[in-house]
């Protein structure tokens, strides 16, 4: 019980102090809104209609990834200058606890931002026969893969603009490697094995299944894999966490 009520303490006060200001709502939602129209705008100037639930997984798994990690990241960093971070790490609750109640709010904004390019496509396209339960299980397992980079990134990171920097040191590469936009039977050979290495290749090609019924791998494997991927990194970051954090 004790450890329930200090994690949904942890959760509330972070949704409270940081995603529930006006600042990161309207980011969480301009943001992907801005991704949306970028792709939908060719260099004509016009609007191609036809493409945009094509480009949906893309904008999807891209808005999770940059939600996720730029407010965790930030978050953390911030708390950890301001000293406010050390009356958690010295609290009678476990470390598991502490963590998972920090990643719970970035996962949730992330969610968040996935569903704003849906919201926005449904007023254009025709969104019938998209796999809604299967959509759920990939953006949920990309939010938490995305957020567990992202606290791997604020545990390297001692100033805000260092995490912002390592952020963008990880994203922007898999834009062009996890056929966010780039099919990755496109890339040269020799990046291909690459693509497979990071987590959202197989969250963005689960999500391209569900939505417009092309995939590369079966669903099973992309969720092992990221169920995979989850434990390493979750694991990973807690011996981070123990190294760097606790003297």
């Amino acid at each position: 019980m004790k450890s329930w009520i200090a994690f949904w303490s942890i959760l509330k006060k972070d949704i409270k102090n940081y995603y529930l200001k006006p600042p990161n709502i309207s980011w969480g939602i301009i943001f992907p809104l801005s991704w949306t129209l970028m792709q939908m705008i060719r260099s004509s100037g016009g609007v191609n209609l036809s493409e945009i639930r094509e480009m949906l997984p893309g904008l999807m798994a891209m808005s999770i990834l940059f939600g996720t990690t730029s407010m965790l990241a930030v978050t953390i960093t911030f708390e950890r200058k301001g000293r406010s971070f050390d009356r958690l790490l010295i609290a009678p609750i476990s470390l598991g606890t502490m963590v998972v109640a920090k990643l719970s709010g970035a996962i949730l904004f992330g969610i968040f931002n996935a569903f704003v390019p849906v919201i926005f496509a449904s007023f254009f396209v025709d969104l019938a026969g998209i796999k809604w339960g299967a959509v759920l299980l990939t953006v949920f397992l990309i939010a938490i893969t995305s957020t567990l980079l992202g606290l791997m990134i604020a545990v390297s990171a001692k100033e805000v603009f260092e995490a912002q920097t390592f952020s963008n040191f990880f994203r922007f590469p898999m834009l062009f490697l996890c056929g966010l936009f780039l099919p990755i039977s496109e890339l040269p050979i020799f990046l291909r094995p690459l693509s497979y290495l990071l987590p959202l290749t197989y969250g963005t090609d689960m999500l391209s299944g569900s939505i417009i019924g092309r995939s590369m791998l079966s669903p099973i494997l992309c969720v092992l894999v990221l169920l995979v991927f989850t434990l390493a990194l979750f694991t990973l970051c807690q011996y981070n966490i123990r190294r760097k954090w606790f003297l």
